[in-house]
């Protein structure tokens, strides 16, 4: 262990914890006390959609001088992470500041259902039925076609830096659903089960920022509603002036890169000491950050600005991948440039992850199957034994996983939605358009019931637990065009497989670990970091989830 090693490790014990050991309670009074004698004064927290440490490791070997590499150099990095299953954005983002799984959070996708509470717009709760969907996208916004999701800011694109640091002023209430015990609109952050990073360091009084992709977002404030002082989340799936007709800012790589640049901005004015607009000087947040999009329009998409997108060969970058590595790769370096010239880097961890992976890497392996016919086929069926029941599929979840929540939740119907389900077979198309079979819907175990919430750790008849979740074949997408080639959600190792690097203060230069982690493994740490407490998190109290060990 080099002398920079053994300082670190004096360090983080000093701040509570290192590779899993509890920081004693402190009380309240003690916390800014603590955070004043911490490893680090502030931990930015970058997390890339879609990006592989495959992607990273390829990209390093191509470019030893690159920021990203120089950032893996100058920290710990963990070889062997893996995000939360499902591998979707809400779920992953959640388990990061949070410390917990889906069956904890309760947060299993951006788009799921809860059979507790009642319909958006209910108004009068008595005797309504409960069972409702959960949107937690661009639907709920005042106006989902402007970038900053109904505000009615002038000049857009140009002024989106303007736009309210408190989104869930933005959230239209008559689209969120309701609780059924107060009769109220049930706010993302409410839908939270438990505490976030944010939250915690809110209590200590430091301060604290995030810049997601939707109002929607709101979601990470945790269940105080607090937890962020200033969110940035201009709406990713608005229209993008300047770019094709009717498409937003994920139908082309570069609108997305020049969206993703308008949170880099702002993340550089919180770097600054401002909030993200650089209208009030408010002091550099203890805790932010910021999520990027590109990398996974890069992936998704076949072709893009006249580059074929996607994978070459089985990890490598294609033509329009690997441009828009060079262009996070750049975003990171001016966040890093400019960490430096305000002397902030002997106080600043840098964090960079995934929320999650992309599937599949091998663009032989891509099967796009429609999973529409596959759900009629299943409501159909059921109707036939029982003719007087509705459809047996309330909601449905389909990306390169299948996720289903049943109207009648008894053993008979989820046992019949899983035969069902592996006994169709039939053609989706390949990489090149081409007709290529499928078998057992194109999955490859199906969890029902009682197996379901196991699967999560949560008890059957769980409000919120899918009903029947699906692990696709490898290569499978469940999409009815040839748009896309590629999608998340799922249990792949392309799902799954991320990158994670604690980089800056408090670390050691050039550690490489194998040792298998989890990005929930974030939360904790980033606590740990700041010298405030990981045990005041609840997920990490259920979950026993441990701080990242530091070698």
């Amino acid at each position: 262990m080099t002398r920079r090693s053994i300082r670190l490790a004096a360090a983080l014990c000093a701040a509570g914890t290192l590779a899993g050991v509890t920081i004693a309670q402190a009380s309240a009074s003690d916390e800014a006390a603590a955070h004043r004698k911490a490893a680090a004064r502030h931990v930015l927290l970058v997390s890339v959609d879609g990006l592989h440490q495959s992607d990273l490791a390829w990209y390093i070997t191509q470019h030893p001088q690159s920021a990203l590499a120089r950032l893996v150099h100058g920290g710990v990095q963990y070889t062997h992470a893996r995000t939360t299953n499902p591998s979707d954005s809400f779920p992953g983002m959640a388990a990061q500041v949070t410390g917990g799984g889906p069956g904890t959070t309760g947060v299993y996708y951006d788009d799921t259902y809860d059979h507790a509470l009642l319909p958006a717009g209910t108004t009068h709760c008595q005797g309504v039925k409960p069972g409702v969907e959960v949107d937690l996208t661009e639907d709920l916004d005042r106006n989902k076609a402007s970038l900053d999701a109904g505000q009615g800011l002038k000049g857009l694109p140009g002024s989106i830096l303007q736009m309210t640091g408190q989104p869930q002023s933005l959230l239209d209430p008559s689209r969120l659903p309701v609780d059924p015990k107060t009769c109220k609109p049930v706010y993302p952050h409410s839908y939270l089960q438990v505490n976030s990073v944010f939250e915690v360091a809110r209590q200590a009084g430091l301060r604290t920022a995030w810049s997601d992709k939707h109002a929607a977002y709101d979601i990470l404030n945790g269940p105080s509603g607090t937890g962020i002082q200033d969110l940035f989340a201009p709406e990713i799936n608005s229209a993008a002036p300047g770019y094709r007709a009717g498409g937003d800012w994920t139908t082309d790589n570069k609108a997305t890169e020049q969206y993703d640049h308008y949170k880099t901005q702002a993340v550089l004015n919180e770097i600054d000491g401002y909030d993200h607009s650089r209208t009030h000087k408010v002091g550099t947040p203890a805790i932010f950050g910021l999520n990027f999009q590109s990398v996974s329009t890069a992936q998704k998409l076949p072709s893009s600005d006249g580059l074929k997108g996607g994978y070459a060969a089985k990890n490598v970058p294609g033509p329009l991948l690997a441009r828009n590595l060079d262009f996070v790769n750049g975003e990171v370096a001016s966040l890093v440039k400019e960490i430096k010239d305000r002397h902030l880097e002997s106080s600043t961890t840098v964090v960079l992850s995934a929320k999650h992976g992309q599937s599949p890497t091998d663009p032989a392996a891509l099967n796009r199957v429609d999973d529409g016919p596959l759900l009629d086929g299943l409501n159909a069926a059921w109707k036939k034994l029982h003719p007087k029941a509705g459809d047996l599929v309330a909601h449905s979840v389909d990306d390169d996983g299948m996720l289903l929540w049943l109207n009648d939740r008894s053993t008979a119907a989820t046992e019949f939605a899983k035969q069902y389900l592996l006994a169709q077979h039939g053609n989706g198309t390949d990489i090149n358009t081409k007709p290529k079979a499928f078998t057992h819907s194109g999955l490859s175990t199906v969890y029902a019931g009682r197996a379901a919430a196991g699967y999560f750790g949560v008890k059957p008849g769980d409000a919120r637990v899918p009903d029947v979740f699906g692990i696709a074949q490898y290569g499978v997408v469940y999409t009815g065009g040839t748009k896309k080639i590629a999608e998340h959600g799922g249990a792949h190792a392309d799902d799954l497989d991320v990158p994670l690097v604690v980089s800056g203060a408090a670390t050691p230069s050039g550690v490489r670990t194998a040792a298998p982690v989890r990005t929930a493994q974030i939360a904790p740490t980033i606590l740990a970091l700041l010298g405030l407490d990981p045990q005041q998190l609840q997920a990490v109290q259920r979950e026993h989830t441990a701080v990242l060990p530091v070698r």
